[in-house]
């Protein structure tokens, strides 16, 4: 009875090699998108870290707690310190009291932090025109719908 129940049983989608083949398929198409959007960054002085973290911050339209920009970004807070002190090296944030909490710091975009950005959206508007016209013809609906249940 119990082999009869289990055999029953069947899987949805790939198995086997056809399913290891379609994980290193997608590992590979997602590391090619990776790749352009970081060279796309790179040609504006940004990394996709950085784009990320000041698209938050002009988003906010005000200064953000640290914390917050964890949150936003989801990532930890010492990474976001260290993100943080990168983006103010260069002058595209500077950290100001916060003040609600005299103990804490928030993060306010700068003008050039703001040009930075804008320059990093062009950027990604081109990379997202080239991959829309990659995926011309394809179902993209039903390709959302298969990354989505990825997750």
């Amino acid at each position: 009875m119990k082999k009869a129940a289990a055999r029953s049983v069947k899987t949805a989608g790939p198995t086997g090699a056809a399913a290891e083949h379609l994980m290193f398929s997608l590992i590979a198409a997602a590391h090619s998108v990776e790749q352009r959007v970081e060279a796309a960054m790179e040609e504006v002085g940004l990394s996709s870290a950085k784009f990320s973290a000041l698209t938050h911050l002009v988003d906010a339209g005000e200064a953000l707690s640290l914390s917050e920009c964890a949150k936003r970004m989801t990532c930890v807070r010492s990474n976001i310190t260290q993100l943080m002190d990168r983006l103010e090296a260069e002058g595209l944030v500077r950290r100001v009291d916060d003040p609600n909490d005299r103990r804490g710091v928030r993060a306010s975009v700068t003008p050039l932090g703001i040009e930075r950005q804008a320059a990093g959206a062009k950027q990604m508007a081109q990379v997202h025109k080239e991959f829309a016209k990659t995926l011309a013809g394809a179902d993209r609906d039903a390709l959302v719908r298969v990354l989505g249940s990825i997750r």
